[in-house]
């Protein structure tokens, strides 16, 4: 198990970079160990990653700290992204979150709690959503490395279509409150399998279909 999630780091790396999805000074990558206290963590630009005890940093402040404090505060989690694409990043000049305006949004993205500090994360997760912005930098969390990758891909392509949309003066207006309010309690029902699956030592399933 450890040496499968070892390579899947690393082609998750390489996707998320190869699309331009993991930059910035924060730029790292985290993936949970199941069924114990650690996690596959690295920068970016690390040859491979290392293995380091989520609870042991959870208190400490960036890099592998702000890693090890999701997943210590969220167990539904298993991959995390710090560091993101332009539009991602450029969300810090229009108000740091945006509304939920896209059904693919609210369906995995979730509510995007308001940009926050590190001392803040902690509160700014409990909302559940799996975008923030933490420090001007992008956040993004997924159940499985590879909802991850898709959440990471849908967070910047909804990024640049409200920056477009906010930069040239249109009214953006979020989705009807009941499809929000649908497509969060689908969310938080795959969020609740992830927990439990993750107390049980296992990795998330996939989620299937919208």
């Amino acid at each position: 198990m450890d040496r499968a999630l070892e390579q899947l780091w690393l082609q998750l790396r390489d996707r998320l970079m190869h699309k331009h999805l993991l930059q910035g000074a924060a730029a790292a990558l985290s993936l949970r160990i199941p069924g114990g206290d650690g996690m596959w963590f690295g920068a970016a630009g690390d040859a491979a990653p290392r293995r380091l005890g989520v609870m042991d940093l959870a208190s400490s402040g960036s890099g592998p700290g702000l890693h090890a404090q999701v997943l210590a505060s969220r167990d539904d989690v298993c991959a995390v992204a710090s560091g993101g694409g332009t539009f991602g990043t450029g969300l810090a000049d229009f108000g740091g979150a945006m509304p939920g305006v896209f059904d693919e949004q609210v369906r995995h993205l979730g509510r995007m709690a308001p940009a926050s500090s590190l001392a803040a994360v902690g509160k700014a997760l409990r909302l559940g959503g799996n975008a923030l912005l933490v420090q001007g930098q992008p956040l993004v969390l997924g159940m499985t490395g590879a909802r991850l990758a898709l959440n990471a891909e849908l967070f910047e392509k909804c990024a640049k279509a409200y920056l477009l949309a906010a930069a040239g003066g249109g009214q953006v207006r979020p989705l009807p409150w009941v499809v929000r309010y649908v497509a969060n309690r689908r969310l938080m029902k795959d969020e609740h399998r992830a927990r439990l699956r993750v107390r049980q030592g296992l990795l998330p399933e996939e989620t299937k279909g919208y």
